[in-house]
């Protein structure tokens, strides 16, 4: 597809013998809020220094909005905004004269560039502090600072890494709906790298999920739920009498498994199943007792497949 902001094919970094990472295929399209997920070492933060120019790949190849990252790092840099997860700025200049740094960086109009720096600092609510020294700033205050750095230019495309951190619960709710906005009103595609898994699932349209330097789950909630075992929904019925229920909820469209636990049949499946599942109870001539539901989350799915790799 030829306006995809980002395609990577075979993208692999090795630090001598050790594949940081391997093989990697992954593209990025425009307004999307794409989630990059993976325990401590999986090959995240390598990955982002390659899409920045900041490190040269190994083999295989990545273009970023049509170029190359490594060889034509600055005008790549021009249409991204990268928030890393330590922000950085000089402490004896308030929030609005790093900000101003920053455009004169970037060659923007003194003039326009501080009525741009002004409305950017009350868009992330730090209005009140334009000439505070940001070595005064708390953690999360830097955060908001680094959020606006970023929308300075104007980007195309924006990667956070672990943004929340340091945001009160309010701070978290302001940015999510912030990285919505980012996509949905101004086009931005938004490559976001977080241990918050709930926040990923809330505010992401698809999501890739790394292991040892290898892209090994990718796609929307739903779709990652059902490529893993067991499926996304559960559902637990209790029943009584009824010939055959067992074999007639596995004939259901988009039933994964069905199993006898206890007193409950539990059916696992792609999709709410709820109202077929119990039709079909009633259907098989059965009693229904009781029926609950659950849907998978993605950290469910972390979780059971990735934790071991954390722990060991």
């Amino acid at each position: 597809m030829s306006d995809l902001l980002v395609k990577a094919h075979g993208l692999t970094k090795h630090y001598g013998t050790f594949a940081a990472v391997d093989s990697l295929d992954l593209e990025l399209r425009p307004g999307e809020v794409y989630g990059f997920l993976g325990p401590n070492g999986s090959g995240k933060s390598t990955t982002i220094l390659m899409l920045l120019g900041l490190t040269e790949p190994t083999a295989g190849e990545v273009t970023v909005l049509g170029r190359d990252p490594t060889r034509e790092a600055k005008a790549v840099k021009r249409q991204i905004g990268y928030l890393p997860e330590a922000v950085g700025f000089y402490g004896d200049l308030s929030g609005k004269s790093n900000l101003l740094f920053t455009a004169e960086l970037n060659g923007m109009n003194r003039s326009g560039a501080e009525s741009r720096v002004l409305e950017l600092m009350d868009m992330v609510q730090l209005g009140g502090a334009v000439d505070q020294p940001v070595r005064q700033y708390s953690r999360g205050m830097r955060q908001r600072l680094g959020l606006a750095d970023v929308l300075l230019k104007e980007p195309r495309l924006v990667i956070l890494d672990d943004p929340t951190l340091g945001l009160d619960p309010a701070g978290v709710q302001w940015l999510l709906a912030l990285i919505e906005e980012m996509s949905s009103q101004r086009g931005i595609t938004v490559f976001l790298s977080s241990h918050q898994l709930h926040q990923v699932q809330r505010v992401c349209n698809r999501v890739g999920i790394m292991s040892r330097g290898e892209l090994v789950l990718e796609g929307s909630v739903s779709e990652l739920m059902a490529q893993t075992e067991g499926g996304g929904f559960e559902v637990r019925l209790e029943t009584r009498g009824g010939e055959g229920l067992l074999d007639r909820l596995r004939a259901l469209p988009g039933v994964t498994r069905v199993e006898q636990v206890g007193a409950h049949t539990v059916v696992s499946s792609d999709h709410d199943v709820r109202a077929h599942a119990s039709a079909t109870v009633l259907a098989s001539g059965a009693e229904l007792l009781e029926v609950q539901s659950s849907n998978r989350t993605l950290e469910d799915i972390y979780l059971r497949y990735f934790l071991p790799e954390e722990a060991a």
